[in-house]
């Protein structure tokens, strides 16, 4: 009888059960690289956004996480949340430092900001120079 409730439990319980949205790789990943460009294009004066791109890019993020099993309402809170927003923030600072970006030296986020281009990563593709 213990064995027959045992696999019963084991067949009514998710085989994955989804890790919470702010700790979801992707998602994370994604919108951090949205925040970096969002970054570079208001403080290089020769980077702009490739809004369509943007917008396309961030329809994508929603549909991958209603398939991975978020609701829209999970997506939509996580992305409004201002301790996650502030979590975020802080990564795509610490990325841009990393890559080379010093406050108040525009020239320096236009550099990252061509690398990405160059590179052709998701921040990138949302970006495009001037130069």
């Amino acid at each position: 009888m213990k064995r027959l409730s045992l696999i019963l439990c084991l067949l009514s319980t998710p085989a994955l059960a989804l890790v919470p949205i702010n700790q979801e790789p992707h998602i994370n990943e994604s919108i951090v690289a949205g925040r970096v460009g969002d970054i570079i294009r208001n403080t290089c004066p020769t980077i702009s956004a490739r809004m369509v791109v943007a917008y396309s890019k961030l329809k994508e993020l929603e549909r991958y996480a209603r398939d991975k099993g978020y609701s829209e309402a999970d997506f939509e809170a996580f992305r409004k949340s201002e301790v996650e927003k502030n979590r975020l923030k802080a990564q795509a600072a610490a990325y841009l430092k990393a890559a080379g970006a010093v406050e108040g030296d525009a020239e320096s986020y236009c550099r990252v900001g061509r690398a990405e281009i160059a590179k052709g990563s998701l921040i990138g593709e949302l970006l495009r120079s001037s130069e």
